[in-house]
């Protein structure tokens, strides 16, 4: 009975002696939790954001219109035409310009500037010219052209730009030319001058066959014989200028018109006030719906508001608008180099 006593506890020490052993030896090679798994990601580079495109203001037809019917009367004898500059200096002072009146024999201009970031750059100026003939209104001839100027006053006058923009408003074109040649006589100022935009009659159209004329000796072949384009005149010393006016699927068309030997052998192309500019070496710009060889109203009692096309007028103006504000934002010499 003792030796099976003395076996059964014999078994239990022994039982208890691996028992232990396998405890230690599961605690020693118990399954530790894995470290977590992070994924790695690659570190992305900024990429560079691209610059915002700046967006040409846009003209307003209101406000194109509303000139127009504000200078509704004729502008020919000197009380009109104070009256008319009134209007103009007005305007351009609640835009925050600083018109000045220059006088010259018989007339008087009226000029403003803002000045560009950079001097070195040089001033475009945009002009039209404000009289009329006896006895009409002149809404197209040139209440068009005014407006036009009005309105680049408005939207590009606080706009910071390298080039200074200039505004003029030749007094005495009917008779002459004369108030644009008085200004050319300022040799300092046309020093700066890197170009010249000229409106006079921007705002009739014709949409028939034969409803336009052209003048004999043109350098292309004219595109139509409807009057649905705005005619942009340059001399050929400056094609640059020329072609800062360019063609959009939503505007009128353009016909650009490179003129040789300023005008000689096409003297049709001299009857505004850019042919002054032409004579001093300055690169200028005719911008028209090309007149007597379109409209019927031409210096006639019928040239009234109600003649203004008012989708072609807001295309012309807005094409002006573009090109003024590219020539202001470039820095492009506007004068063709010569060949060698």
């Amino acid at each position: 009975m003792k030796k099976w006593i003395w076996l059964v506890l014999f078994v239990l020490v022994v039982v208890a002696v691996v028992g232990s052993r396998g405890t230690v030896k599961s605690a020693f090679f118990e399954q530790r939790p894995s470290p977590e798994i992070v994924e790695s990601i690659p570190v992305r580079k900024p990429q560079p954001q691209p610059q915002a495109v700046k967006s040409t203001p846009q003209v307003s037809a209101d406000q194109l219109l509303a000139h127009i019917q504000k200078l509704n009367f004729q502008r020919y004898t000197t009380t009109e035409r104070s009256l008319t500059r009134t209007y103009i200096t007005t305007e351009l002072q609640k835009l925050g310009w600083k018109p000045q009146l220059e006088k010259f024999t018989n007339g008087v201009n009226v000029f403003a500037e803002r000045q560009g970031t950079d001097k070195a750059a040089g001033a475009i100026l945009v002009a039209a010219h404000y009289d009329t003939v006896a006895f009409s209104p002149g809404a197209d001839d040139n209440a068009s052209g005014v407006a036009v100027v009005l309105e680049v006053a408005r939207l590009l006058g606080s706009l910071s730009t390298p080039r200074t923009l200039q505004l003029a408003f030749f007094d005495q074109e009917e008779t002459g030319l004369l108030g644009s040649k008085a200004f050319v006589t300022q040799t300092a100022r046309l020093q700066n001058l890197r170009g010249v935009i000229v409106m006079d009659m921007v705002g009739y159209a014709c949409y028939t066959a034969g409803c336009q004329q052209y003048p004999p000796g043109l350098p292309i072949t004219p595109p139509s014989d409807k009057g649905d384009f705005l005619a942009v005149v340059g001399d050929i010393e400056h094609l640059p200028l020329l072609n800062a006016f360019q063609n959009s699927q939503t505007l009128p068309p353009v016909l650009k018109l490179p003129i040789p030997l300023k005008g000689l052998l096409t003297p049709d192309t001299l009857r505004s006030d850019h042919a002054p500019f032409w004579y001093q070496g300055v690169g200028a710009v005719l911008v028209t719906d090309t007149a007597n060889l379109r409209t019927p109203h031409y210096h006639q009692p019928s040239d009234v508001p109600a003649t203004i096309e008012r989708s072609f007028f807001t295309g012309a103006a807005q094409i002006v608008v573009n090109a003024t504000t590219n020539l202001l934002e470039s820095n492009v010499i506007l004068k063709t180099q010569p060949s060698n």
